[in-house]
């Protein structure tokens, strides 16, 4: 842990209390009219017949009318926590319509900032937030311990309506954790406090309690080192990717549990039992969490080969001091505290994106943001593993550098220059709350414009065909309404003529849109493209021209 600054640790142990950056906003300055396509003779009007043949103006960038079509690709989210009800649900036990119209506000807000992204806490202590075959109903959900079903399916919900947005949906599993201290109304220690559908109540031989059962935020784990649990936390994981149409698997960085004063782990037993020659007991656990990172990798490709998995760490693998690897900084180590050797999970590729939690300000002494990004941006150079990072906006307002709105707005342009691929930010609620105005801050310089989902190059690929654009008319001075027609396509991309580009003003996954930004005043030109479920971009389509208005 870090010792001085922050008051509130910077790790998500402790959240229960409390990119390449997008090019900076480039206002979109276009026009309106009104226009069809079924009225044109042929071509788009303007000599040009295909797609591909306005490409070759641009030199070979895709292009709409002449002007080249260049989108922004970074990944941009939030996370949405479900455990202890810090995000969402508001409160246990809520009417099914109440929690579902809350999350429809949550991916509203998604929108709203111009996100692409959501990753939601569905297995958040041993539970689950889908009708599980291996795990009990979410307290945090029902408002009860016993696994009653609540009667609907909240994934497949959420997935739909996430997608309905053109937001991808990221899973978020806690792998381990068998439930929640007391302190936060959860069964603590006690194995009778569960649910009487809880594995662990069946496999006494998997659990472990930690810290031990007298200190109070003792709870019960899934044993890491023993084969059968960490297969049977796999099977049910890997459930709702079977069963679900997710986007990604995430973990945030709860493995092994973050040391206590004078507690150590106590699996001794499954130590002497499959240690498998270790001599070391730490390098045994950090094997055990390769394991099961590394099958987790392979399972999730062998089932859907276009799941991304991508796992949420502590911002430090290892200090310089320690190692002359490591970064320049002195505070917890993963890869000794926690056993999580996150450096070799992207250096093995296991990962498809990494989102290092760099919960520190930029020039704090211990961990210096500026210091920790240039680090990771070297650790995924020649892999095929995306960085992200994890962004604390859930410490704007607490003393020091982050009493500045402007803290994370210098972040994410740092993100730029380094070549980050995205960001998420800890948590919804803070990004809605919009402390010190630190987020409608960085939003309008960063994320002013929409943005794709950066191409996974090692991900299925299959680009669909320029879609044909069948209407574009000026619904009133302010609104364009287009219409096209589109074939194995996942998503799409809308691109508006401003200027000398072809900006990228909108996403959906329909065939249909309204521009509800076009000013009024010069003629508008419009082109779409489809995309492939991996974000693999087609041709655009022919331009639709739009009188001026």
């Amino acid at each position: 842990m870090i010792a001085a600054d922050p008051p509130t640790p910077p790790v998500r142990r402790r959240r229960t209390q409390a990119i390449v950056a997008v090019i900076a906003a480039l206002a979109v300055l276009v026009t309106a009219g009104a226009w069809s396509l079924r009225e044109r003779a042929g071509g788009d009007g303007t000599g040009r017949t295909t797609a591909t043949t306005d490409a070759a103006s641009a030199g070979g960038v895709p292009a709409c009318a002449g002007r080249p079509a260049r989108p922004t690709r970074e990944l941009r989210g939030m996370w949405l926590t479900t455990v202890n009800n810090i995000d969402w649900p508001s409160r246990r036990g809520l009417p099914a319509e109440t929690v579902r119209a809350e999350y429809l506000g949550w991916l509203d807000l998604a929108v709203r900032h111009q996100h692409n992204a959501v990753f939601v806490h569905v297995r958040p202590s041993g539970d689950a937030l889908w009708p599980s075959e291996y795990a009990p109903w979410s307290e945090w959900l029902t408002g009860r311990r016993d696994g009653r079903d609540p009667g609907w399916d909240p994934l497949e919900f959420m997935i739909a309506e996430a997608h309905a947005r053109n937001l991808e949906f990221h899973a978020w599993f806690n792998p381990y954790r068998g439930g929640q201290p007391a302190t936060v109304g959860g069964p603590g220690p006690r194995l009778d406090q569960l649910a009487p559908n809880h594995p662990l109540r069946r496999h006494r031989d998997w659990v472990v309690t930690y810290p031990s059962a007298d200190k109070p935020g003792s709870r019960l784990y899934f044993n890491p080192g023993i084969p059968e649990a960490r297969t049977f936390v796999e099977d049910s994981m890997l459930e709702a990717v079977r069963r679900y149409d997710v986007d990604g698997v995430h973990f945030d960085d709860f493995f092994y549990p973050y040391p206590e004063a004078g507690q150590d782990f106590p699996d001794d037993a499954a130590f002497a039992r499959y240690g498998r020659g270790f001599a070391d007991k730490d390098a045994w656990r950090r094997d055990n969490v390769n394991t099961l990172v590394r099958e987790m990798s392979e399972r999730i490709k062998a089932l859907k080969p276009w799941v991304k998995f991508g796992i949420s760490p502590f911002g430090i693998w290892r200090n310089k001091r320690t190692d002359p690897t490591g970064s320049a900084t002195a505070g917890l180590q993963s890869y000794d505290d926690i056993h999580a050797d996150t450096r070799l999970w992207v250096r093995e590729q296991w990962l498809d994106y990494v989102v290092p939690q760099l919960y520190w300000h930029i020039g704090f002494d211990r961990a210096d943001y500026a210091k920790l990004l240039p680090w990771w941006t070297a650790t995924v150079r020649g892999t095929r593993v995306q960085l992200y990072i994890g962004q604390a906006d859930y410490r704007v307002g607490e003393r020091g550098a982050w009493r500045d709105p402007a803290e994370l707005d210098r972040q994410l342009a740092l993100n730029r220059r380094h070549g980050v691929s995205g960001s998420v930010h800890f948590s919804a609620r803070q990004v809605r709350a919009d402390p010190l105005g630190a987020v409608s801050r960085y939003r309008d310089t960063h994320y002013a414009a929409p943005a794709l989902v950066p191409v996974m190059a090692h991900l299925p690929a299959t680009p669909p065909a320029a879609p044909a654009l069948t209407e574009a008319r000026r619904a009133d001075p302010g609104q364009v309404t287009l219409s096209w027609r589109g074939d194995g396509a996942t998503s799409f991309a809308v691109y508006r003529v401003d200027g000398d580009a072809a900006r990228l003003v909108g996403t959906t996954r329909g065939t249909g849109w309204v521009d509800r930004a076009a000013p009024a005043g010069r003629p508008l030109t419009y082109c779409v493209s489809g995309l492939d479920r991996s974000g693999n971009e087609g041709p655009l389509s022919a331009p639709a021209p739009v009188a001026a208005g």
